[in-house]
C-alpha cells in the first residue's frame, strides 16, 4: 500500500479531516454517495459561486470529481481487462478549460456525476477482481484500495469544498 497520499495530505486530510484508513466498500460507498451528496448541498444555490480561497466554483467542483471518476475508471477497466497498468498524471486545469466546466449546466453536470460515479463502481468491481496493481509515475505503486481511497478523497474534499462555497 502506497504512503503518497497520507504524506501528500495528512492523515486525517489536514483540511477536510479525511481518513485514509478506510476499506475497500467504505471508499466505494463514499464515491457512490457522492452524487446525492452533491445535489443536496447545492440545492437553492448559485452554482457558479466561489470561494474566496478556491480556484473552481462549486460546478466546477462537480465537472471536476465528474472527470476524476471517469479517468479512473477508465484506468481501472483497462487494466482489469488486460491493458495497461502504468500510468501518467493528468492536468485539471487544462482539462476544466477545454471542458469549459463554466459553461456546464449544473443539471447536466450533476446528471453526468451520477453516471461517472456508476461507471467507477463497476470498474473498481472488475479491477478488484483481477487483483490490480498500477505503477503511478508520481506515487509509485498503487493498490485498487489505494486508488479507491484517493479517489474517495477527492470526492470527499471537493464536497466540502463545495459546501464551505455555498455555506
Amino acid at each position: 500500500m502506497s504512503d503518497w497520499a497520507k504524506e501528500r495530505y495528512g492523515d486525517p486530510c489536514r483540511e477536510c479531516g479525511f481518513g485514509w484508513s478506510l476499506s475497500e466498500e467504505e471508499a466505494a460507498s463514499i464515491i457512490a454517495e457522492t452524487p446525492a451528496r452533491y445535489a443536496t448541498l447545492l440545492e437553492g444555490h448559485d452554482p457558479s459561486m466561489r470561494h474566496p480561497g478556491l480556484g473552481w466554483s462549486a460546478r466546477g467542483y462537480v465537472c471536476h470529481v465528474t472527470d476524476n471518476l471517469r479517468i479512473w475508471a477508465e484506468r481501472m477497466v483497462g487494466a482489469a481487462r488486460g491493458g495497461r497498468t502504468h500510468v501518467g498524471g493528468y492536468d485539471n486545469d487544462l482539462l476544466a478549460t477545454a471542458r469549459r466546466y463554466e459553461s456546464v449546466s449544473i443539471r447536466g453536470a450533476l446528471w453526468s456525476l451520477g453516471h461517472a460515479a456508476e461507471e467507477w463502481g463497476e470498474a473498481f468491481g472488475m479491477a478488484r477482481d483481477a487483483h490490480v496493481v498500477f505503477v503511478h509515475q508520481e506515487r509509485g505503486e498503487q493498490t485498487i484500495l489505494d486508488v479507491a481511497r484517493t479517489n474517495a478523497h477527492d470526492a470527499f474534499h471537493h464536497g466540502w469544498d463545495i459546501e464551505r462555497t455555498v455555506g
